[in-house]
């Protein structure tokens, strides 16, 4: 039953793993667009930096 749940809680991770990927280069391709860095830009990178940490935390609830 624990490798059910490590496979599950790993997917999980992942998946929010790459919507944190995903926020942090639209971050930074927006900017390169405009030409300019704008607040809105540091918002995604600020939240794909959250989303990476909440995956990383996910993964904390690995079992052994």
């Amino acid at each position: 039953m624990n490798s059910v749940h490590n496979a599950q809680t790993t997917l999980t991770a992942t998946i929010v793993n790459n919507l944190a990927a995903a926020f942090i280069v639209a971050g930074f391709i927006a900017p390169e667009a405009n030409g300019q860095l704008t607040f809105g830009a540091i918002a995604w990178i600020g939240v794909g930096i959250g989303l990476h940490l909440l995956a990383r935390s996910i993964l904390g609830g690995l079992k052994q």
